[in-house]
């Protein structure tokens, strides 16, 4: 049985950025990563929290996981 290499997270505190400025820092960290490499956002925009997924699905990133904890949001998005 194969096991899976273990995907690098990269965290980013997104906290007090609006959209679409959190979207703009996020892309730009999205580019500097490998394939295969999980990049954490949290955010506490909820406009960010909705209008990033389509944003990352149009740029060919998968998004992960997107959760709310409160007024907090976090989203995981692969390269």
């Amino acid at each position: 049985m194969a096991v899976k290499p273990r995907t690098t997270l990269i965290r980013l505190d997104l906290r007090g950025v609006k959209c679409p400025l959190n979207w703009a820092h996020a892309k730009v960290r999205l580019e500097q990563m490998e394939r295969g490499e999980t990049l954490e956002l949290g955010l506490d925009d909820p406009r960010g929290a909705r209008d990033i997924p389509g944003a990352a699905e149009a740029e060919g990133y998968a998004i992960v996981e997107s959760r709310a904890d409160g007024p907090l949001f976090h989203l995981k998005i692969e390269k």
